[in-house]
């Protein structure tokens, strides 16, 4: 009997460690294909993008009164540096192109320092992420979400991504440096904004959001921390450690003009996400009950919300 039971664990070893081996092969194969996707993507955005900077300036040359000797120089001026510009993409970057200066913050996963290009000299702000930590914590989705939106997001109001790379302990980002300090820096300086410049805040803070929220991303952490300024007093978005990529496909929309019907009514939600006090016995008489509640709160929250935030600005406390 021993011997038996000793056979049966003999064999059932094997056939857990065979089960680890599949499951770790899986997750190799699906990164691969993971980056070999990522890796053409990229080329063919590259290729059209291209081939659309070339088009553009033909189409400006052909309407303009620039002699042809003229227009075939700077045709082959944009080609030369197209391939200087591909040449500098297959260089890969690693953590000896930069001098390190001065570390400017910390977080739960790492640090950003100060740090300057070996090359050109330029000053950008290095992210440095410690990889285990992120996989100990899970926090491996949330920096690929926001490594991508950066990435992918082209927009003057968010805080720019210039390189991305990785060693065999570390993620690091190269974004730009804004020296102007953030908005809580600024509110505890000035202690209280003119309205225009509250104003001006404001209609940039909701740039910024709306650039993320065309390219399906929400940000979810709005605050005045992450929310920088650059040399010339601009604001900018940063911090997208939260930030969740949404399929805008299964997104219902509401337009309070259009009454509801029982089919697209289901359940009405209080600003806590809790329905309304049933410990009496009453429930909602009808589904226009339900959807006059979800409106008001929402309307009291939108005000609120709105309420908040140019008080936070303009420093009424």
């Amino acid at each position: 009997m021993e011997s038996e039971t000793a056979a049966r664990g003999g064999r059932s070893q094997p056939l857990a460690e065979e089960a680890v081996g599949s499951s770790r092969t899986m997750e190799r194969v699906a990164a691969a294909k993971k980056i070999i996707e990522n890796d053409y993507r990229e080329r063919m955005k590259n290729l059209r993008e291209r081939n659309e900077r070339r088009l553009i300036l033909e189409q400006q040359l052909a309407s303009s009164q620039v002699p042809r000797e003229e227009q075939i120089k700077l045709i082959k001026e944009l080609q030369r540096k197209e391939t200087e510009y591909m040449r500098l993409k297959r260089h890969r970057i690693c953590v000896d192109d930069f001098e390190l200066l001065t570390i400017i913050g910390r977080g739960a996963y790492g640090e950003v320092q100060l740090c300057r290009d070996k090359s050109s000299g330029n000053i950008y702000a290095m992210k440095k992420l410690k990889k285990s930590e992120m996989v100990v914590k899970g926090q491996v989705e949330h920096v690929r979400s926001e490594r991508n939106l950066l990435a992918e997001v082209g927009s003057h109001c968010i805080v720019k991504l210039y390189y991305s790379f990785q060693d065999a302990e570390y993620l690091y980002l190269i974004m730009e440096y804004l020296p102007g300090g953030d908005m809580m820096t600024l509110l505890m300086r000035e202690d209280t904004l003119t309205e225009n410049v509250a104003r001006f805040y404001i209609a940039e803070t909701v740039l910024a959001i709306e650039s993320i929220h065309k390219h399906n991303y929400i940000h979810r952490d709005i605050k005045p921390d992450n929310l920088l300024l650059d040399k010339n007093g601009h604001m900018k978005l940063s911090d997208f450690g939260l930030c969740k990529p949404i399929d805008c496909t299964k997104l219902s929309t509401l337009n309070e003009d259009e009454p509801m019907t029982d089919e697209n009514l289901r359940e009405s939600m209080d600003i806590d996400y809790s329905l309304p006090d049933t410990a009496n016995g009453r429930r909602w008489r009808s589904p226009n009950e339900q959807l006059q509640h979800w409106q008001k709160n929402r309307r009291k929250l939108h005000f609120l919300l709105s309420v908040r935030l140019i008080i936070l600005l303009l420093r009424f406390y």
